[in-house]
């Protein structure tokens, strides 16, 4: 798909709307709409642009929450995330939304357990580490499911009329 002013601005409005739910949920551990929002976008705009939400919202959260090694890391499993959705919606454009919720909720699982290996690889201990952080990441998952079943009417509309606009532009 072509990239062009309409799908800039979007994915920088999208980044935004993440950027702040993810800063107004800070204080409640792991429940925060960026991994859904992510995952909406991949589904709906493709992979790339998943990854480019991933970035966005990933370097100015953590401008405000503190940046660190695991801002990379977090970029990678958000990208990897974004990738799946994206090829999710590419096969499979009419999945229910309890489906994508369903993905969203393992999404929140494999998060964490991208951020574990990564803690594992700078010298902490795997299990120790992954099994600490296991109610954190169900909370993750638990809030991707309700987040994406929350937003999907909303977002779907959205991205529906970016396609009606992309094919007018065409």
């Amino acid at each position: 798909m072509k990239w062009n002013t309409y799908k800039l601005t979007l994915i920088t409005m999208l980044a935004a709307i993440a950027v702040v739910g993810r800063i107004v949920f800070a204080p409640i551990p792991n429940a925060q709409p960026v991994t859904a929002i992510i995952i909406l976008t991949g589904f709906w705009m493709g992979p790339l642009a998943a990854v480019v939400m991933a970035f966005l919202t990933t370097f100015l959260t953590n401008m405000v929450l503190g940046m660190g090694i695991w801002s990379v890391w977090q970029i990678v499993a958000w990208g990897i995330i974004g990738i799946g959705a994206g090829l999710i919606g590419k096969m499979l454009p009419k999945l229910p939304v309890w489906a994508l919720s369903t993905y969203g909720f393992l999404s929140g699982l494999l998060f964490g357990l991208v951020m574990a290996l990564t803690m594992r690889a700078i010298g902490q201990t795997f299990w120790g580490y992954y099994l600490a952080g296991l109610p954190f990441d169900l909370m993750h998952a638990a809030s991707n499911f309700v987040f994406i079943l929350v937003f999907y009417a909303v977002f779907e509309k959205l991205f529906l009329k970016y396609e009606q606009r992309v094919q007018l532009v065409c």
